[in-house]
């Protein structure tokens, strides 16, 4: 997602990376106790503050029974329990953090980062240039590697990036989507970078391809958020427009429930969108879906939902009183009540 107003209508972030950025945590990760995220069974949302302000992404860790976030403002990952009260994850891989994903199999933790001109630490060198893929230990939330997915051979034509969300296969590659560019990328477990589809239909002046799922039979699913036009995406790259009856405007997160059903988050950051959460079902594989649920989301900001045991989460980081010129330390996460 960008935000603040750059040159031809994009919207912004940034900080200049440390020469050495370490990679020894001032509190480890597995020193969180499992007993400070209690179990969120019934429980309909956590409301929090944190030094580490507005975290735009979220991913469930099931190993500790907790959420991670990330942050716009320092690009720290933090985990989350029942209380409210974060505890570092690791060291921030670039300016800002946005999406997540816990890749529990292969004991990892995937963060996409980038500077869109609202960081505490963006610079020129960085704005719009930097943009990849952090891979961390799960266990210890140890900075294992970080993947530039903004190099001349990605991005030959050059221009701005900022990758934002990100998805898991089955085998453990990700695909990574640039709003301010027109491609989406794959990155093996080994982590090489590769282009897995460049069209001009994910190209935007303000906000592109956004959120991203993968679907268990296969394929990807990714929305344009100025537009509202869900994509899916073959694992060769093919891409393709799904039919919808009304257009996903202000599509920000995605989240792929246990059914089969997609969540689609939805708000009014950068786009005449509204904030609600939107339930679809599709009987032929994603080539057209229907609503089955629209549920108006209570608290301002929403940016993407997260699938748990004890239902469907959204993050709602105070993105909007950011871009208000405001400020703001808290954050809600709160289960939409059709799970």
């Amino acid at each position: 997602m960008k935000f603040r107003v750059l040159g031809a209508g994009l919207l912004a972030l940034t900080a200049a990376l440390p020469a050495t950025l370490p990679l020894a945590l001032p509190a480890t990760a597995s020193a969180v106790p499992v007993a400070a995220s209690v179990q969120l069974r019934g429980q309909a949302g956590i409301d929090g503050r944190t030094a580490d302000k507005y975290p735009e992404g979220i991913a469930w860790d099931p190993t500790r029974r907790a959420f991670l976030i990330g942050s716009l403002a320092t690009g720290r990952i933090s985990v989350v329990g029942f209380d409210g009260v974060p505890h570092p994850f690791g060291v921030a891989p670039g300016v800002s953090t946005f999406g997540l994903h816990v890749d529990a199999v292969r004991n990892r933790v995937l963060v996409t980062y980038a500077d869109i001109g609202n960081g505490e630490r963006t610079s020129d060198a960085t704005l719009y240039k930097q943009s990849g893929v952090a891979i961390y230990n799960l266990r210890t939330g140890r900075l294992e590697r970080r993947v530039d997915l903004n190099t001349p051979r990605l991005n030959p034509a050059g221009g701005l990036h900022g990758v934002n969300d990100l998805a898991i296969d089955a085998v453990g590659n990700a695909y990574v989507t640039d709003p301010a560019g027109d491609a989406i990328y794959k990155v093996t477990p080994s982590g090489a970078a590769s282009v897995l589809v460049r069209d001009e239909r994910l190209r935007s002046d303000t906000i592109g391809a956004n959120g991203i799922v993968w679907h268990p039979a296969g394929y990807l699913l990714t929305v344009r958020y100025d537009t509202g036009t869900l994509f899916r995406i073959s694992p060769r790259g093919e891409l393709s427009t799904t039919g919808l009856t009304s257009a996903l405007v202000g599509g920000d997160g995605l989240a792929m429930r246990r059914d089969g059903r997609l969540v689609a988050i939805t708000n009014k950051l950068g786009a005449a969108g509204v904030e609600r959460a939107t339930v679809l079902s599709s009987r032929d594989n994603y080539r057209t879906a229907q609503v089955r649920s629209v549920e108006p989301w209570p608290v301002s900001g929403p940016t993407t939902a997260v699938i748990t045991p004890y239902g469907t989460y959204v993050l709602s980081g105070r993105i909007d009183v950011l871009l208000a010129g405001g400020w703001s330390d808290q954050f809600t996460i709160r289960r939409m009540s059709a799970g």
